[in-house]
């Protein structure tokens, strides 16, 4: 079955950049089907998620404490990662990279997304950074059936 839904998933993904460098994919996945193909794409790169934060639970319990009524997202969650290899190698070329880490991929839901679920991550600089750009961007990717 998970297979139907990732077939389903790169037939029907597509991929923007945005002008200020958001790199996002929206699939017709749901959100938990993202979430679950997401956390196995980190695991398959032989790394672990760090962290998880519930960003849409966190706006939606905190809009009335700071006078709005607006429901940003549906579902949101930010998953943090890191490798030790990689880190260590741009952090060599550049001690300042450690900015950089750890490294985020977003999920969320839109509450008019019509039940589409959108996955990304920010553009890392040119230089070493593209090489975490490209394992991010594949792990993305995974996620959603498109690798």
């Amino acid at each position: 079955m998970k297979s139907f839904i990732l077939a389903a998933g790169l037939a029907l993904a597509a991929s923007t950049v945005s002008a200020d460098g958001l790199i996002s994919y929206t699939s017709e996945d749901s959100f938990d089907d993202v979430v679950f193909g997401l956390e196995n794409a980190i695991l398959d790169q032989g790394l672990v998620v760090d962290g998880t934060s519930h960003v849409g639970e966190m706006l939606e319990r905190t809009k009335a404490d700071v006078g709005s009524d607006v429901t940003v997202f549906t579902r949101a969650d930010v998953y943090s990662f890191c490798s030790a290899k990689l880190s260590r190698k741009v952090m060599e070329a550049d001690p300042m990279n450690i900015r950089f880490c750890p490294y985020d991929i977003f999920v969320a839901e839109m509450p008019d997304g019509d039940g589409k679920t959108i996955i990304g991550y920010r553009q890392f600089p040119e230089g070493p950074m593209q090489e975490v750009q490209a394992l991010v961007d594949t792990i993305v990717r995974s996620a959603i059936g498109m690798d």
